[in-house]
């Protein structure tokens, strides 16, 4: 049999395990949504005990955490609770006790069962370093009183959803540089190749492999831009808004010195809100941001469908350039092998697309000062960068930094490409280049062979014309 403790709050007592630093506050909610059996990520742990580290530490140099006496006398210190709150909360940034955050991320509307997760807990831990044990009457810190001081769900909440996406913006860029890095080394090194272009995936004209490869890096390069940019939006921190935006219950120092303790604490460049009613009422910061995810993720999906494609075959596609071959592709048909990084990544970035529709719903949804749905607004943005920063780094270094170049395969698909014509546009006109092409195509035959019995060109100069590589040059070939 589990062991229970009493644990009390405004409804009344609640039976919590005995173990656990949760309060009774928490346990109704893991009652009322057993929901999905998810937990919050780790960014939503770290950034909110933050804030109630931070928190402490300003309202008690502003001389608001008073000495406590208990129902027996006993006098416990402000700055003893101070310091076992720091404490607990340096803890729970630490990750020391995040089995203890149990509230499913389909909760209360706002995120107040996620913010008396983090206070129940953070208190709890402090009254332990106090001497205290979680079943005792008379424990010292409170959760309301002490941890909560001066804050409401309704500040906290989207200031740890700025902060939670900050504390992993660096990690998700530079996981995507890896890969714009990785596409960069592939375009040097297939630089030489020629092969065929295609649009409407029909053939065009020629294109170098490693130019085809320059242009995923750079999307890649301007989608890590975007990202950048999105974020700053997200620096402007709300917290010292508490309820509506008016402070009320905050020292009029509260918010500057939070914003000023935040910064230090976590080394994030943060800002202070030009208006703490907007930065409660819109999340249009966060719904940018996931924006932003989303372009990346859409920008991806092409990419990886584009290594498919091309990888395709190998006997009976395209098969310009060969994946890794990572783990067998059938249970049934031996020897087959898979783009199954690619296919991960389309997977992956789907998913991301639904969490920046399931943010952009939930931004929209707010009311006059708060928005109800911002504990999903946080889950998704913290599970779309959790799921893109995996999902990059195993497609980088499983398949992209493994793969290789068919170029025999290409330059045959080319040799075979009756739309080089195209380059003798300006020596034989349009018209004649179209019965050049589609002959050539009827009968098999190549572009100067016909050219040449048509009598339009010498083989000559139709050889030096249609020089494919100086065609992925630019320019107008036969111009002099």
């Amino acid at each position: 049999m589990t062991e229970y403790r009493i644990e009390r709050d405004s409804l009344g007592e609640m039976q919590v395990p005995a173990d656990a630093l949760y309060g009774a506050q928490t346990q109704r909610a893991v009652l009322n949504f057993p929901v999905s059996g998810m937990r919050c990520y780790p960014a939503f742990i770290w950034a909110m005990a933050t804030i109630k580290r931070a928190a402490i530490e300003v309202n008690y140099n502003l001389g608001l955490i008073k000495d406590k006496t208990l129902p027996d006398g006993t006098v416990i210190k402000g700055e003893d609770i101070a310091k076992a709150v720091m404490q607990a909360a340096d803890e729970v940034i630490a990750g020391k006790h995040n089995a203890h955050f149990v509230v499913d991320p389909f909760q209360a509307g706002a995120g107040t069962s996620q913010n008396m997760n983090t206070n129940e807990v953070i208190a709890n831990r402090a009254n332990q370093i106090l001497g205290y044990a979680l079943d005792d009457k008379n424990k010292p810190v409170h959760p309301n009183d002490h941890v909560n001081y001066a804050q409401s769900t309704n500040d906290t909440i989207p200031t740890a959803i700025r902060l939670g996406v900050l504390w992993r913006l660096d990690e998700l860029v530079s996981t995507l540089q890896g890969l714009q890095k990785a596409l960069e080394d592939k375009a040097q090194e297939f630089d030489h190749i020629v092969k065929s272009g295609r649009t409407h995936l029909q053939d065009a004209v020629p294109i170098r492999l490693g130019q085809e490869f320059s242009g995923y890096a750079k999307a890649i390069e301007r989608d890590i831009d975007k990202i950048i940019k999105a974020a700053e939006g997200l620096r402007r921190l709300g917290i010292g808004g508490t309820a509506v935006g008016t402070g009320l219950n905050a020292h009029p120092e509260y918010h500057k010195n939070m914003v000023a303790t935040l910064s230090k604490l976590t080394g994030i460049t943060l800002y202070e809100s030009d208006n703490l009613f907007e930065s409660m009422q819109s999340m249009q910061d966060a719904t940018f941001f996931s924006s932003a995810l989303r372009t990346v993720a859409q920008d991806l999906t092409r990419i990886a469908n584009d290594f498919r494609l091309l990888s395709s075959g190998p006997t009976t596609g395209l098969d310009e350039i060969r994946l890794p071959a990572v783990q067998p592709g059938s249970s049934i048909m031996p020897g087959k092998v898979n783009p199954v990084l690619a296919e991960m990544l389309n997977m992956a970035m789907f998913h991301v697309m639904g969490n920046d529709f399931t943010v952009l719903m939930s931004a929209q949804a707010g009311q006059l000062e708060l928005n109800v749905m911002m504990p999903i607004i946080a889950h998704n943005l913290f599970e779309m960068m959790h799921v893109m920063i995996g999902a990059v780094k195993a497609f980088t270094e499983k398949c992209v930094v493994g793969l290789q170049a068919n170029e025999e395969k290409a330059r045959g698909w080319l040799s075979k490409n009756p739309i080089l014509v195209t380059a003798l546009n300006s020596i034989i006109g349009y018209e004649n280049g179209a019965k050049v092409a589609k002959t050539a195509l009827a009968e098999g035959r190549s572009i100067v062979d016909v050219v040449v019995d048509m009598g339009l060109m010498s083989r000559e100069d139709a050889e030096a014309a249609l020089d494919v590589y100086k065609m992925t040059e630019g320019g107008i070939m036969g111009a002099s």
